[in-house]
C-alpha cells in the first residue's frame, strides 16, 4: 500500500525545518567520517530530546517544498516509533513524525530507511506531541551500540550539577615574573555564558617544564590540572577559545610581561589541540 503523508502536517514540519541551520552529515559507516567528540557535544548540548527510533515509513518531499535543501540531498517526511529515550527534559510519544535531509545515493535516489534504527537529536513541536523538529536538518544518525556508548557519558556530563559552563571568551590575562630567572605565573580569567568563574593558571619554574591547569571555581588554584582530551572540560576550552590571546585582554603593560602572557596562552592552546569536527 502506498504511503500518503498528510499535507497539513507536512507543511507545518517544512516551515519548522526551514528555520533550522543546515550542516554536514557524519555517519559511522559507509566510509563517512564518524562523529567526533565535539560533534556529539555540539548536537547534544541544550537539546531537549535525544532518542532512539525505528523508521516505519518515509516519503520524499518535493524539492519546491524543501527550502534550504543542500545539493545532492533529499528531504524526507518520516514516520517512526520511539524505541528508547536516551535523554530528555520533555515527554515524547511512541509515534513520531519529523523531516530529515539525507544524501542521495549513487543513482541519485533517496535511501530506503524503513525498519532502520536511528538516533535523533530533536526538540518537540509545541502543541503537537507526535511531531519533532531535528536540531538541524541532518541530526539523524544510524544507531549503533558503539555510538550510543560514546554518547551516554557526554549526556551525563552535560546534565551533571557541576557541569562546566560554556566559555564565551577571555576577559583578562596577566603575567607576573618571579624573583628567579625563568620564574613566572600567568593567569587567564575567562568569560562564561552564566558568569561562572573559570580561570587558567600557567606556572613556570627554573629547570622545570611549564605547568598549567584550569579552575572551575572562584578559587584560583595553582595545583589545578589540565583537562583530559575528549571531556566536557576540554571541549569548553578547546572549542571556544580563540587561536591567540586578544590584545585587549592582556592587562600587562610591560612588553616582556605582555609577551610572556601571549606565549603562555599559546602553550595552553597548543596543549588543548584542535577542536576536530566533521560537521559544519
Amino acid at each position: 500500500m502506498p504511503f500518503h503523508h498528510h499535507p497539513g502536517k507536512l507543511l507545518l514540519l517544512c516551515a519548522a525545518l526551514a528555520g533550522a541551520p543546515v550542516s554536514g552529515l557524519a555517519q559511522e559507516q559507509d566510509g563517512v567520517p564518524a562523529l567526533t567528540y565535539a560533534d556529539m557535544v555540539d548536537l547534544a548540548d541544550g537539546t531537549p530530546l535525544v532518542l532512539r527510533a525505528q523508521i516505519r515509513r518515509q516519503a520524499t518531499v518535493e524539492p519546491e517544498r524543501s527550502p534550504g535543501l543542500a545539493p545532492g540531498h533529499a528531504r524526507l517526511y518520516i514516520e517512526a516509533r520511539t524505541t528508547a529515550l536516551i535523554a530528555g527534559t520533555v515527554p515524547v510519544g511512541e509515534d513520531l513524525r519529523y523531516l530529515v535531509d539525507v544524501p542521495l545515493d549513487e543513482r541519485g535516489k533517496a535511501p530506503r530507511l524503513r525498519k532502520q534504527e536511528v538516533i535523533l537529536f530533536a526538540r518537540p513541536v509545541s502543541g503537537r506531541p507526535d511531531e519533532l523538529q531535528l536540531v538541524d536538518p541532518q541530526a539523524q544518525f544510524p544507531h549503533s551500540e558503539a555510538l550510543e556508548a560514546r554518547l551516554r557519558p557526554i549526556l551525563s556530563s552535560l546534565l551533571a550539577q557541576d557541569a562546566p559552563p560554556r566559555v564565551t571568551g577571555i576577559r583578562d590575562a596577566l603575567a607576573v615574573e618571579g624573583t628567579l630567572v625563568g620564574e613566572s605565573e600567568t593567569q587567564l580569567f575567562l568569560d562564561t555564558e552564566d558568569d561562572g568563574p573559570v580561570s587558567v593558571t600557567i606556572v613556570r619554574r627554573p629547570g622545570q617544564a611549564p605547568r598549567w591547569g584550569v579552575s572551575w571555581t572562584e578559587i584560583v588554584d595553582q595545583s589545578a590540572r589540565a583537562p583530559q582530551p575528549d571531556t566536557l572540560e576540554w571541549y569548553r576550552l578547546a572549542c571556544s577559545l580563540p587561536d591567540s590571546l586578544p590584545g585587549n585582554a592582556n592587562l600587562s603593560r610591560d612588553p616582556r610581561a605582555r609577551a610572556l602572557a601571549a606565549a603562555d596562552y599559546a602553550l595552553v592552546r597548543d596543549a588543548l589541540g584542535p577542536c576536530t569536527r566533521t560537521r559544519d
